[in-house]
């Protein structure tokens, strides 16, 4: 029998978005131990030795200091450790003359527990029962935002304008045309660089989007947890951007430490404090060990400068390696074309006219032993039809360059195959869909 849920009980027990596709890929991998497969759908990142090493370091001088007790075995503050809270006011005054104090910071168990106390702050019926959306500018993004919302509807993003760059290249900007932002818009939200695109929103658009905000008091809140300074993964020039309506959000997950779940919140007082009254209340405060040895890795200005030489260079190899892979291997003369590689640890792939949905392309490269992730999954909030929502793909960056290329290989003649006998392989893959609907 089935529990008696309340209306945000059935809206939070929901797998959504791409997490009911990972479903699907834990069953795949676990089905048949023996199969070769390559896993290039994975969001994990990679187990970096000198990452590895820095954070099993600041933990033996943790457990040998006075302070192991004090921040192990007693409760602390909802704002968050206070040597972690002065460490990132320090890095980001000195770094990027912000001017902050440690009333502008909050510390919480990772961004995704960030994004869903704002979403339910700023987001959802206001005291005079109005409806305030979370308005997302440009779509695709995040996936993950289409669960923080505990208020159906709230979510609201828009379509972006794609720009052909060059042969089989694209880049997604926000369509200012039609990003409405007004009062009945409780927050703002994107990432900078962007899950799943791999996109980074130019300075000017995220200060044009900034300022079309800020006359409704209306915070933006930007999802840094792949931006400099931690962990750095832009592989173009860009850094964080601070004004009275922005909160800077950022992970340390990348940055080496996803087991421990801390983000951090960078914003204006009022922003800030709300954010804290709601963490007090949701869960009293993030995990002290990993805010302890966070605090030694940021102050020390270790953990920035492996992220720039550590952690940016290995991926952004593995991008320019699959980049290679894809014109080497893909036909030129079908039109598939590749997001702009600026930053995270994905790819993006856009096949303009595609016989089948994104989905079943996803069983058909299964097929192969590959694993990619589908790129319907990642339109959260956005309202209407658009097949371009159906003809996109995700390919992680944290398999081996080996892998990378070898599934690059897979892919390829997999859409070719696709695009040169579309009716049959639309048989196919719905064939393939309702086999696996029944194995569920």
């Amino acid at each position: 029998m089935e529990p008696h849920l309340t209306q945000f009980g059935q809206q939070m027990s929901r797998l959504t978005g791409v997490r009911a596709i990972m479903k699907d890929i834990v069953e795949t991998l676990q089905a048949d131990p023996t199969v070769g497969w390559i896993n290039l759908s994975a969001g994990n990142p990679v187990i970096l030795p000198e990452i590895e090493a820095m954070w099993r370091r600041y933990t033996h001088e943790l457990l040998d200091s006075d302070h192991f007790g004090e921040v192990v075995c007693r409760y602390g503050a909802s704002q968050g450790y206070e040597p972690l809270l002065e460490a990132v006011v320090d890095f980001f005054n000195r770094t990027y003359g912000w001017g902050i104090t440690r009333r502008n910071v909050l510390i919480t168990p990772g961004s995704q527990t960030l994004y869903f106390f704002a979403a339910n702050c700023f987001g959802g019926f206001d005291s005079q029962g109005q409806m305030r959306s979370i308005v997302l500018p440009l779509s695709p993004d995040y996936t993950g935002y289409g669960g923080v919302s505990l208020t159906p509807g709230v979510l609201k993003s828009y379509r972006p304008t794609l720009d052909i760059l060059a042969a089989h290249r694209f880049k997604y900007r926000p369509d200012f045309d039609h990003v409405q932002i007004d009062h009945t818009v409780g927050a703002v939200l994107f990432s900078r660089p962007c899950n799943p695109t791999g996109n980074v929103i130019s300075e000017a658009d995220v200060k044009q989007i900034v300022d079309l905000a800020a006359p409704y008091e209306v915070p933006v809140m930007i999802d840094s947890a792949y931006a400099p300074p931690f962990p750095n993964l832009a592989f173009t020039d860009m850094a964080p951007i601070w004004a009275e309506n922005v909160i800077h959000c950022m992970s340390l997950s990348k940055a080496g430490l996803p087991g421990e779940r801390l983000g951090i919140a960078i914003g204006d007082r009022k922003h800030i404090l709300a954010l804290e009254c709601f963490q007090s209340n949701a869960n009293i405060h993030s995990s002290r060990y990993g805010q302890a040895i966070a605090a030694r890795a940021i102050q020390s200005g270790e953990l920035a400068e492996l992220s720039r030489t550590v952690i940016q260079p290995h991926y952004a190899t593995k991008f320019d390696r699959l980049e290679a892979a894809f014109d080497r291997e893909m036909p030129q003369d079908l039109p598939w074309y590749l997001h702009k590689g600026e930053g995270a640890i994905f790819a993006w792939l856009w096949l303009k006219d595609l016989p089948i949905t994104d989905v079943e392309l996803y069983h058909e490269i299964k097929q192969e032993h590959v694993i990619v992730v589908p790129g319907s999954s990642f339109f959260p909030g956005l309202q209407g039809e658009w097949q371009h929502t159906q003809q996109c793909i995700r390919i992680s960056l944290t398999a081996t360059i080996e892998e990378i290329e070898a599934g690059v290989v897979a892919i390829a003649k997999v859409i070719e195959r696709v695009y040169n006998n579309p009716c049959k392989a639309h048989q196919e893959a719905q064939q393939l869909v309702l086999a696996a609907a029944r194995e569920e």
